[in-house]
């Protein structure tokens, strides 16, 4: 097969949905061998078959160590390795400080900064020489919205892990950079975002629209490839110039 990851292995964590899926969707296109994770397996059965090719489902929760451990035996025993890793998987929620709750905290924390984590150090005896680890960050990583602490700190947690962990593998020729969406017009975002406020949103960035899913997908598609094969450490904002000024 041709194309920009002819004969890569991908996982996309969080992969059923969203930009995940948008995505996984364009690694196949360019010739991986894509396994995707999520939660519900009746979204990942209508993933995969959107994916096609040899597109491949794990139901897990990357906030539990097990399902961790049973996906990446599941792809050493079917591929062998990891060439590119997007670690995805995120909730967010609001909360304005002092009415957040425990819960919110926690939830937000185990799978945004906690998950992560134990996703990426999990694969680390099936990454490749070569390979490319992409960690979904967000603009909100440098940005100060109201009622978003929770969620702005955990995507700064995300970013500083790159920082480090690309002194971490050194030597092992693996690249670490973060993917940072800015407003994304996708069909999660309109679950909370008035029409009002996605044109109050869109009025503050630079380029004057909302990013779209394929804005994503050509970004992601340029860190998983040997395009970007000189660039680790990174944070790349795909987010049309709003966390810039």
């Amino acid at each position: 097969m041709t194309g920009r990851l002819a004969d890569k292995v991908a996982l996309v964590t969080g992969g059923s949905a969203g930009i995940g899926l948008g995505i996984a969707k364009s690694f196949a296109a360019e010739g991986a061998h894509v396994f995707i994770t999520g939660r519900r397996q009746f979204q990942l059965d209508e993933a995969v078959a959107s994916i096609g090719g040899d597109a491949a489902a794990i139901q897990g929760d990357s906030t539990k160590l097990a399902d961790l451990d049973r996906i990446f035996a599941t792809i050493k025993a079917q591929a062998g390795r990891v060439d590119v890793l997007m670690a995805n998987a995120g909730v967010y929620e609001f909360g304005r400080l002092g009415e957040i709750t425990e819960e919110q905290f926690d939830k937000t924390f185990n799978t945004d900064v906690r998950g992560l984590l134990f996703t990426v150090q999990k694969a680390l005896p099936l990454l490749a020489r070569g390979s490319s680890v992409i960690l979904t960050g967000s603009m909100v990583s440098i940005k100060g919205f109201a009622s978003c602490s929770v969620y702005n700190a955990s995507k700064a947690a995300v970013r500083s892990f790159a920082r480090t962990w690309i002194v971490d593998l050194k030597g092992r020729d693996i690249r670490v950079n973060v993917l940072s969406p800015g407003y994304t017009d996708t069909p999660g975002m309109s679950h909370f975002m008035t029409a009002e406020e996605k044109a109050a949103a869109v009025a503050t960035v630079p380029l004057g629209r909302m990013g779209t899913p394929d804005d994503l997908d050509k970004a992601a598609l340029f860190l998983a490839s040997d395009d970007s094969a000189y660039i680790t450490g990174i944070e790349l904002f795909v987010d049309g110039g709003a966390a810039q000024i």
